[in-house]
């Protein structure tokens, strides 16, 4: 025993001088070697692998995204975080924004490589850019005649278009369905997935399917995906309860404290039941109620259901889904369980921001705020706590400032309310700086600095488009009194200028399909102007 510790000794002794020999004197030839990688895709999880150096080290993996280039001052790259490995390997956190990744090699006395050239996702830096697919139904993993067929979310999508073929089409890619081999396709699906009904075909051995991403006037963004072959075997169980959608979170995700959560529907299922709960439930996939559920809704959205009550407790959360008939009868089971934390927070908050739909996040007409890609205080280089409620004008807002402000008591709370009051012909400017007011009055009387973002401009075409309602045609008059009220406060950021088309007159298009809630462009050119604004909060 004794012989195989000196040994171990000995080796150790030998590994350790090795490798200072080889850091110092660089014998090895590591400062000048590149870092060859390349991603594989499997089941929605991408891994970036590279060739390990020929010595035990440990990799740094620093991930950036692109920002939009608009702010003065902003560097040309958002830094997200550094991940560290022993292994020549990294799964590559989810989120719908191009990433970008670079590795740097470390050893036992410090830095052997300098950081790699940027490595850019595939999934969101393809020319031309088509959905990638998440679930593959191959010959040794065929579908039921009801799988669920999912993919990648695509930046700014609002709904997409499945394509079913008979066999390969003629041409990849494109933005046309395939003339000859085209069995039937659907724009009607508003998520990243669907359930398809694939009865008609139970006789095949396969099919294949595609899928594009449109615009809010079904207008492609980029191409098809590849086609794929689907394996079907109609012997399969076939999927009763919705598929839980956490397919593309941002890195660290972080549940806003008003939670919305987001699902892939059943076939041509309408209705759904909600149950949040502070504890796991007795059995997965039952079809029975939790008795003690903290929480339980039926929404007539078939994605998502937002929650109408804070859940700012620190703790463990859990929710689930199931389909109910116009009846409130339930169809199928529950889903499978999800889980989110509620970190516990310092005893005064260093930022929050307090809004409207805007602050609390979502765009593109059909992304929720759960997906954060769509919240501007993603692109923050601070943490911040998200107050925002959707649906609030800006009495509602001022309302709510006891219940969901003061628990935290933030040293510095960003302020942007007021839009949706903007949009209403019965409420009057007056109305909207007097709720901003008595919001500054609450701050400054609980020590907590208020820093007013001006409002953005709105496209009143694009709204009715979107949600089939009018505009006060007074909105630019009520925006400008608003804003000028803001920009005499001592802390306030200046929003406004940045977003207008080139006619100076309304939202550009291009920040905000629906015209009224910034898309992930839009999100992450307020953030950017606002980490320039840094200097305003207190510390």
């Amino acid at each position: 025993m004794k012989k195989f510790l000196l040994f171990t000794l000995i080796i150790l002794s030998f590994t350790i001088l090795s490798a200072f020999v080889a850091e110092k004197t660089d014998v090895l030839g590591l400062r000048s070697m590149t870092l060859s990688s390349s991603f594989d895709e499997q089941d929605g999880k991408l891994v970036l692998s590279w060739d390990p150096l020929p010595y035990p080290c440990i990799y740094k993996v620093d991930t950036y995204s692109p920002t939009t280039g608009l702010v003065e001052g902003e560097p040309a790259q958002h830094f997200w975080g550094s991940e560290y490995t022993m292994n020549a390997s990294y799964t590559v956190p989810g989120g719908a924004i191009p990433m970008n990744y670079r590795v740097t090699a470390y050893g036992m006395f410090g830095q052997l490589t300098e950081p790699s050239e940027p490595i850019l996702n595939p999934l969101h830096n393809k020319e031309p850019l088509s959905p990638s697919i998440i679930y593959h139904y191959r010959e040794d993993q065929p579908a039921s005649l009801m799988p669920f067929l999912v993919w990648h979310s695509v930046p700014n999508a609002v709904c997409y278009e499945v394509e079913l073929l008979a066999g390969k089409p003629a041409q990849e890619g494109g933005t046309a369905p395939d003339k000859n081999n085209h069995l039937e396709s659907t724009q009607q699906i508003f998520t990243n997935g669907w359930q398809a009904d694939l009865k008609k075909y139970a006789n095949r051995k396969f099919i294949y399917w595609r899928v594009r991403a449109l615009d809010i006037h079904h207008q492609p963004i980029g191409e098809f995906s590849p086609a794929e072959e689907l394996y079907i075997d109609p012997t399969l169980p076939q999927p009763d309860h919705p598929l839980l959608n956490e397919f593309d979170q941002m890195p660290n995700f972080t549940m806003p404290v008003y939670p919305v959560y987001q699902w892939i529907p059943l076939h041509n299922v309408e209705r759904y039941e909600v149950e949040m709960m502070i504890h796991p439930p007795s059995r997965e996939n039952d079809n029975q109620p939790t008795a003690d559920a903290a929480w339980r809704n039926v929404t007539n959205s078939a994605t998502a259901c937002y929650d109408e009550y804070p859940r700012p407790y620190a703790g463990d959360y859990y929710w689930r889904v199931r389909g109910v008939d116009k009846t409130g009868n339930p169809i199928g089971v529950w889903s499978d369980t999800a889980h989110f934390t509620v970190k516990q927070q310092p005893e005064r908050v260093p930022v929050a921001v307090l809004g409207d739909s805007i602050t609390h996040g979502g765009g593109a007409v059909s992304n929720s705020p759960a997906a954060l890609e769509y919240s501007y205080t993603t692109y923050f280089d601070f943490p911040c706590l998200n107050l925002g409620r959707s649906g609030d004008t800006s009495t509602m807002t001022l309302q709510r400032f006891e219940q969901d402000v003061l628990p935290f008591k933030p040293l510095n709370l960003i302020i942007l309310t007021g839009t949706n009051s903007l949009r209403a012909s019965d409420i009057q400017p007056g109305v909207i700086i007097n709720d901003l007011e008595a919001i500054r009055q609450k701050c400054e009387s609980n020590d907590i600095r208020p820093i007013f973002l001006t409002l953005m401009p709105i496209n009143p075409a694009n709204i009715q488009f979107a949600f089939h309602t009018p505009t006060d045609k007074q909105w630019n008059v009520k925006l400008n009194q608003v804003n000028t009220w803001i920009r005499n406060q001592p802390y306030h950021i200046d929003l406004e200028p940045y977003f207008y088309d080139t006619t100076h007159q309304v939202m550009d298009t291009s920040f905000s399909i629906d015209g009224l809630h910034p898309d992930v462009r839009g999100k992450m050119l307020m953030g950017e102007i606002i980490n320039q604004h840094k200097d305003l909060f207190k510390k």
